[in-house]
């Protein structure tokens, strides 16, 4: 029986989650909350990946945001 992981991130792309965020919130309020401008300023999911992918801190931001998310519609 394989193991699963039980880590909420496990099996979640990067792209995956910011589309995600980006449904839940649209750009103006994820701006709002995490504040980067490829959020604020003409954001697009291809320059705010390139972004977070090279920025340790802003990806960890984007991920806690998606770890509450998921908890809060899962109560």
């Amino acid at each position: 029986m394989p193991h699963e992981s039980s880590d909420p991130l496990h099996g979640k792309t990067l792209e995956s989650i910011l589309n995600f965020l980006v449904e839940r919130y649209g750009w103006g309020e994820l701006g709002n909350r995490i504040k980067i401008k490829c959020f604020m300023n003409d954001p697009s999911i291809k320059s705010s990946l390139t972004f977070l992918r090279k920025t340790p801190w802003a990806r960890e931001k984007v991920e806690l945001l998606y770890l509450i998310t998921i908890q809060r519609e899962q109560a």
